[in-house]
């Protein structure tokens, strides 16, 4: 957690996570199912930078529930978010890299929460420069509401109602000190 942050609730321990993300990652094998050339077309991109972590567990779910090899992409959206010069610190950009042709493919854009959705606008920008996909689904762990942009998840691990001043916390042992999902009360203002 941050500094300022109080903890409200645990929301999802680590068994928690690990049970919904067997529960995502069948429903990614159900959409490949409907498309007659689904296990060929079909590709993750995870979102820097939870969502890589997210992504790469479901890559492993789906080869051990359905034996399918899934291509896992990188994508880094700092760059293209409509707040980036609004902020008042230089933004860190890290690494994409989509090691496959995402045109006239289906793809799982996975992140960690969704929020007002304009950082799965910028996804679906960076990702149609990259190319053409034949279908987007948007995959999250959480989706706390209150949205700006009219995008909805196809894929939801839960749904968490916020109010103004809390935030969800996803935190993942690959990246950080836990491993888990906290609802948080936090001392900060909101970005616009």
């Amino acid at each position: 957690m941050e500094a300022q942050d109080r903890i409200k609730a645990q929301l999802m321990d680590a068994a928690d996570l690990d049970r919904t993300l067997e529960r995502m990652a069948r429903q990614i094998i159900e959409r490949a199912a409907l498309d007659a050339r689904g296990e060929e077309r079909l590709a993750l991109v995870g979102m820097q930078t939870r969502g890589v972590y997210l992504a790469r567990r479901l890559q492993a779910k789906i080869r051990a529930a359905a034996g399918l090899e899934v291509p896992v992409g990188i994508l880094d959206v700092t760059l293209y978010r409509d707040d980036v010069r609004l902020r008042a610190h230089q933004p860190v950009v890290r690494p994409t890299h989509i090691p496959f042709d995402v045109t006239g493919r289906h793809l799982v854009l996975i992140d960690d929460v969704i929020y007002t959705g304009r950082t799965a606008r910028a996804a679906l920008d960076a990702l149609m420069d990259l190319g053409r996909p034949a279908a987007v689904y948007l995959l999250v762990m959480i989706d706390r509401g209150l949205r700006e942009l009219p995008i909805c998840p196809d894929i939801v691990g839960r749904q968490v109602p916020t109010l103004p001043g809390e935030e969800v916390r996803v935190r993942l042992r690959e990246v950080d000190d836990r491993e888990g999902v906290w609802l948080v009360e936090t001392a900060r203002t909101p970005t616009p």
